[in-house]
């Protein structure tokens, strides 16, 4: 299998600063249903996914052994067309996510499965 297909993180601008018309805009990405998807972690990110495939859909995450060597990934969250789900800052800064390489790896079942990655400023949470 190739490697995963890396996701932009995009930053959230902080209360205070000076926000521009269009300054707090995001895009999502194609998902990579065949190899995966990852993104850089430090905690403080949010992971949004957007279902435009006309039919249901599915995510995994894939966890990593934790400091007891356990792992549960979730797997095969199912998404009707037209849903949105978040997975937040608890999945993205707990033990058992953050693979060794500072990633988190998703794997969606259809390439029209939309994927954004938001990072809150420093200092959140």
């Amino acid at each position: 299998m190739a490697d995963p297909t890396a996701i932009t993180v995009q930053s959230v601008d902080a209360p205070f600063d000076t926000i521009a018309a269009g300054g707090a805009d995001f895009t999502f990405a194609q998902g990579d249903a065949s190899n995966g998807n990852t993104f850089a972690c430090t905690g403080r990110e949010l992971l949004l996914l957007s279902n435009e495939s006309g039919g249901a859909a599915t995510v995994t995450i894939t966890s990593v052994d934790d400091e007891k060597n356990r792992s549960e990934d979730i797997t095969d969250y199912s998404m009707a067309n037209g849903d949105f789900a978040v997975f937040g800052v608890g999945l993205t800064n707990s033990k058992g996510w953050r693979s060794s390489s500072g990633t988190i790896r998703i794997t969606v079942s259809d390439a029209d499965l939309k994927v954004a990655v938001l990072r809150l400023p420093a200092g959140y949470p």
